[in-house]
Parts: C-alpha cells; sequence; structure tokens
C-alpha cells in the first residue's frame, strides 16, 4: 500500500508541475493578437488537449505499474518466493532507454531551434535505441527460460515475465506514435513550411515526454528486480504503519 501512495504521489507532482506549465488558465479573451500567429514563430503553439489527453493516459498507466510493484513488494515477502538471478542484459537495456530519452530531449531542443536536421538524427537515434531495448528485453527471457526459470514454477518468475512484459508493451505502443513522428518529419522538406513546424515540435514534445515516462517507471522496476528498493520499502511500511 506503501508503494501506491508513494508511486501516485510522484505521479501528481509530476503532473501538477507539467500542467502548471501549461497555459490552462490563460484568458484567450483578454490576449491580444491573432491567433495562429505563433505557428512558425520563435514560440510553438499549445495544444492543451493534446497534452492533457497524455497527462490523463500517463496517470492512468502509472497506477497501473503502482499496483504492480505494490502488488510485487507484498508478494515477495511470503514463503514461496525465491529470487530469479537478474539476466546482466537488463544493464544494457537501462542504458539504451536512457540513451532514447536523451535523445528525444534533444530532438525537442533542436526543433525549438527549428534545426529539423538534427530532429530526424536524434529521432532516428531514439527509435534504434527502443527497439534495441525491447530486442534485449526478449533476450532476457530467452536466457531465462533456458536456465529453467519459467513463469509458471515461482511467483517471482510470474512478477518478473509479467512486469517487463507490461513495461514493452508500453514502449511498443510508444514505438506506433513514435515511426509516425519519424516519418512525418522525414515527409517534411529539409525546411519545414511555417505552418507545419508548430505541429511537429508538439509531436516530437509528446513523444519526449511518453519516453521520459517510460524511463522514469522503469528505473523504479528495475531498481526493484535488482532488490535496491526492499529497504526502501520496509521503511516506508515502518513509517505508515
Amino acid at each position: 500500500m506503501s508503494a501506491i501512495v508513494i508511486f501516485m504521489a510522484l505521479i501528481a507532482a509530476i503532473a501538477f508541475w507539467w500542467l502548471s506549465r501549461q497555459r490552462l488558465t490563460a484568458k484567450p479573451w483578454l490576449e491580444v493578437g491573432v491567433i495562429g500567429d505563433d505557428i512558425g514563430g520563435g514560440r510553438p503553439p499549445t495544444w492543451p488537449k493534446a497534452k492533457i489527453g497524455l497527462s490523463v493516459f500517463l496517470a492512468v498507466a502509472g497506477s497501473l505499474f503502482a499496483l504492480l510493484v505494490s502488488a510485487y513488494s507484498m508478494r515477495m515477502a511470503m514463503a514461496d518466493w525465491r529470487t530469479l538471478p537478474v539476466p546482466a542484459v537488463l544493464w544494457l537495456n537501462t542504458i539504451l532507454l536512457i540513451l532514447a530519452s536523451i535523445a528525444l530531449q534533444t530532438a525537442v531542443v533542436a526543433g525549438r531551434r527549428e534545426d529539423f536536421g538534427g530532429v530526424r538524427s536524434t529521432l532516428l537515434v531514439a527509435y534504434v535505441s527502443s527497439l534495441a531495448f525491447l530486442a534485449g528485453q526478449l533476450l532476457a527471457w530467452r536466457q531465462l527460460v533456458a536456465s529453467g526459470y519459467f513463469a509458471a514454477e515461482n511467483p517471482a518468475n510470474a512478477f518478473f515475465y509479467l512486469i517487463t512484459a507490461i513495461h514493452g508493451l508500453h514502449v511498443l505502443g510508444g514505438l506506433v506514435a513514435l515511426s509516425r513522428t519519424t516519418a512525418r518529419v522525414f515527409d517534411e522538406p529539409r525546411t519545414p513550411l511555417p505552418q507545419t513546424i508548430g505541429e511537429l515540435r508538439l509531436s516530437v514534445q509528446l513523444c519526449a515526454i511518453y519516453w521520459h515516462f517510460l524511463l522514469l517507471v522503469w528505473l523504479i522496476l528495475f531498481s526493484f528486480l535488482m532488490h535496491w528498493a526492499n529497504d526502501f520499502v520496509s521503511f516506508c511500511r515502518a513509517a505508515l504503519s
């Protein structure tokens, strides 16, 4: 239960900070200028509906992972729990996901400078790194199965496959959106038309936000799989009891 409270508090804090940076409290009837003036200008247009939709999805997904983490931390305290060895390839996978997140943030910065050559290259880096991450997760599964660690043999095995599978599905879903964004950027001329610059920036920004979320979730999951978070969970239980 403590894991759910802590994770949800973290998600709520991030959501509040992010929403506070959007112009959701602006009074458009008091603002000066013509609608659409920012398109292609130095300031990208804000699309509250798209960003709010993503924030709602991330809140739901975060709740799902919070429940998984809570169930994992409670289940591992039972007598039939037998810890399985964590494949070393997960370290490489973590680095790949960090690289993808950094690449997308770099793409956001390049988009603000209207350096769409840089946007194209960093999007490709993020895409390849994310594909390599998924391949690495499958390799980790294959190594465990080859060593005889099947999902049905032990709750620890089942949780490992379940957690990594659900996270992998979220990465796979994100790759669909990233593929569309990448294809759209490459379909544009070397210097996009002014009326499309704002839309391209927004698409890249949404992908970056989603990948930062995936990285945050994976780091939390990885800390539990590596048993680094056990002492922290025990401390939280004692504090809340």
